[in-house]
């Protein structure tokens, strides 16, 4: 099995276990979904892994992007610099989320933590969330002056609903455990220590099924997502890449970065 640089990867029965290994907060970048879409590809060319969970360690489940990244050679505040810039290629980026949701074999998420913007991405494309009530789902993209990402404007909507979805999005509010095991963003709800344990248990339970059974029925349920999630995210590139050269995206930035309410301008 290959060994990755920010990720592990084991198997366990017919479980395959994939845990992001970036704490405390496990920020996303192309690489990170590209190890985690090469580690998905793994488990399907393997014929007695039948489900997988997609767990973290540290205080996050996947708090987003890292637009303190001290790598980046400008700061938000330059007029010249690019805050999305340490995220590598986006374009690439949601090849490879693409490529996640193309993976063949149920996923259960183990949100034992903050999913944030493109980590909500990252949770929702699983089939199943295991969450807690310390758990914090959000789609913070407009409190930063950008557009929904990684397919999340056709995902989430599916998930909770157009109007949840729209909430979710027009407010970029925080949305606990609880709200979201009311709204069905969570299938499950149990105390934190207790989230990697119950998503093994459930993907252990859907691995108790015929693996041809499986495949066959998840395509049934799933048929066609993955197309409608490349042909949003060429929406969403679209519009994330005019919004990336604005004012606004840049205060919605150092705003984030400083804990204060921004001061958009409307350009």
């Amino acid at each position: 099995m290959t060994t990755y640089k920010d990720i592990g990867v084991e198997t366990k029965g017919h479980i395959g276990i994939i845990e992001i290994r970036k704490p405390p907060l496990n920020f996303f970048d192309a690489l990170l979904i590209q190890q985690i879409a090469n580690a998905l590809d793994e488990f399907d060319a393997n014929v007695e892994v039948r489900a997988t969970v997609l767990c973290a360690q540290g205080k996050a489940f996947c708090a987003g992007a890292d637009f303190k990244d001290p790598n980046r050679k400008e700061t938000v505040s330059d007029a010249k610099g690019d805050p999305a810039d340490n995220l590598g290629s986006i374009s690439h980026l949601y090849i490879e989320a693409v490529r996640i949701y193309r993976a063949r074999k149920p996923i259960v998420a183990a949100v034992h933590g903050a999913a944030i913007g493109g980590g909500l991405g990252l949770a929702v494309s699983a089939d199943f969330r295991v969450a807690c009530p310390e758990t914090r789902f959000a789609a913070n993209f407009t409190k930063l002056g950008f557009h929904p990402g990684f397919g999340l404007t056709v995902a989430l909507p599916e998930l909770i609903g157009k109007n949840n979805a729209e909430l979710m999005f027009y407010t970029s509010r925080r949305v606990t455990g609880e709200e979201a095991y009311k709204m069905g963003l969570a299938n499950l709800l149990v105390p934190q220590d207790q989230v990697r344990a119950e998503a093994i248990k459930l993907a252990e339970e859907i691995a108790e099924c015929s693996p041809l059974g499986l495949i066959s029925t998840r395509a049934t349920m799933r048929a066609g997502l993955a197309d409608r999630i490349h042909k949003a995210t060429e929406h969403e590139l679209k519009e994330q890449t005019w919004l990336r050269a604005t004012e606004d995206f840049k205060e919605g930035v150092k705003a984030t970065e400083e804990r204060r309410a921004a001061n958009f301008r409307g350009r």
